[in-house]
């Protein structure tokens, strides 16, 4: 096959039947004697041999109109989809809240507001936003202003309790990644702190802070000790309510930054929350978990559901993908004890929706390696009816540089040694496909210790495999299934 280019395009803002004893190996098409060029494409088991990925390849594609099965390999095997779960969880969202549904954060205040004193407390309610950031903080200060609020008598209260508390999506993951934070009720900036140092003779300055474009407030819920030592780089405690991180010295250089994941989400927003308002002339306490009922004196809302889920798949957020399936979760079953918990209700929603048993997801964005699907699954819930007409259009747009030039919608998914991706595209004719694929090698990424899990060996070069694999698969799909 000839190389390709893959490009990121422009956002644009029937059931599958089961494959009971289906082939593990290639199902191919009947050609007409003219078919001249469709004969010369290569065969897919070919294909997948030529690769050379080790461990299992599964995919299906399909008529995305009406399900009907055109080509398969392995198509019952569970294969851990990575971040493809995104997509199944972005459908589950949008089918239990609707495109329409808002997240809302409040302030609510539980006496009344004299001469510009709060004779109570003022409470930060959050409903989940995974969008919340310190510029939205900063506009219910400003709205809390506006109410006649200049200080607080009582106490500030932070109230997270609409989703339950999760300390960390994966447990298994190096500690200092900022795509595996908490999540909760309350989320801000994504639960990350911003970490930066910079060289100040022969020692270092540091910050921590909860940056915007707009705003840079300082936080006293995270801090950081610079260690004499090259490895490892990053260590992690709790101390208190306090997130305790040391950092190599031999690892600095000059000047740097980051973003760490924050572990106590709660106290990080009312930290932030209280500098907000003192800036906006409010005085107010240290802020300390609770909750409690009152007046709302300011509101913030997130963007519309659909565009939080466009957002998700453009970016691939793991925390938002939490949330919003915590959120949907919470809204079919109550609010449930755990993300595993919440994962299970999702695979059941699965099995309900398309008819099948095999999915087990144990968290809602697939950082978590040990949920799985098959492709047969993933395939029927794409081409389950609606499904594409809610999905599609929120997919990434992907390119394959021809010629011709082959559009795409998908989501990828991509772990140590797993990578997926399914979605959507037309074949040269205008047929509407539906596919998704799947490869992964869990006898090497079992093998990895925690400090060779954020750049393992070999690693970039398996995946870079895998992807062509999948884009050559593409390229075939089209031409044939006419």
């Amino acid at each position: 096959m000839r190389r390709r280019f893959f490009l990121t395009g422009a956002l644009t803002t029937a059931a599958l039947p089961a494959c009971a004893n289906a082939p593990d190996t290639s199902v191919r098409p009947t050609f007409k004697p003219a078919d001249a060029l469709i004969r010369s494409a290569p065969a897919a088991d070919a294909m997948v041999e030529a690769a050379g990925l080790g461990g299992r390849v599964g995919f299906v594609v399909a008529d995305a109109r009406t399900g009907e099965v055109l080509e398969t390999y392995n198509p019952v095997r569970p294969m851990p989809p990575a971040s493809v779960a995104k997509a199944v969880t972005g459908l589950y969202a949008l089918e239990t809240l609707g495109a329409d549904y808002r997240f809302t954060t409040q302030l609510v205040a539980t006496g009344p507001i004299v001469g510009g004193r709060l004779n109570g407390d003022l409470v930060l309610v959050g409903g989940g936003d995974p969008a919340l950031d310190t510029d939205g903080l900063n506009d219910l200060a400003t709205q809390a202003k506006a109410a006649g609020l200049r200080e607080v008598t009582g106490r500030l209260l932070i109230d997270g309790a609409a989703l339950p508390a999760v300390e960390r999506i994966d447990r298994s993951q190096p500690e200092h990644v900022g795509y595996n934070p908490s999540v909760g009720g309350v989320n801000l900036n994504f639960n990350r702190v911003h970490f930066s140092w910079a060289r100040a003779g022969s020692s270092y300055s540091t910050t921590m802070d909860a940056r915007t474009e707009r705003f840079r407030p300082a936080v006293a819920t995270a801090r950081m000790r610079i260690a004499d030592r090259s490895l490892p780089v990053y260590t992690y405690d709790r101390e208190g309510d306090v997130d305790a991180w040391t950092v190599a010295r031999g690892q600095l250089g000059g000047s740097g930054s980051r973003w760490l994941p924050v572990r106590n989400p709660d106290l990080y927003a009312g930290d932030v929350l209280r500098t907000m308002l003192r800036s906006n002339g409010i005085t107010a306490p240290a802020a300390q978990q609770g909750r409690a009922s009152g007046t709302v004196i300011a509101t913030s809302q997130s963007a519309p559901l659909d565009r939080v889920v466009q957002s998700m798949l453009r970016f691939s957020t793991n925390l938002v993908a939490e949330v919003i399936g915590l959120t949907a979760t919470s809204r079919r079953a109550g609010v449930p004890r755990t993300l595993g918990a919440s994962a299970d209700v999702m695979s059941s929603w699965v099995n309900q929706r398309t008819g099948t048993r095999r999915p087990d997801f144990d968290d809602h964005s697939g950082l978590n390696g040990s949920t799985r699907i098959s492709a047969s699954d993933m395939v029927r819930l794409l081409t389950a009816n609606g499904a594409q007409d809610r999905l599609r259009p929120l997919l990434k747009e992907l390119t394959l540089e021809g010629p011709p030039r082959q559009p795409v919608r998908a989501k990828t998914g991509t772990l140590n040694f797993v990578s997926g991706l399914a979605g959507y595209f037309d074949a040269q004719s205008g047929r509407s496909l539906a596919f998704a694929t799947f490869a992964a090698d869990l006898d090497r990424r079992n093998g990895l210790s925690v400090a060779e899990r954020e750049r393992p060996d070999g690693g970039r070069a398996w995946g870079r495999a895998a992807r062509s694999l999948q884009f050559d698969l593409i390229e075939r799909w089209a031409l044939v299934h006419q």
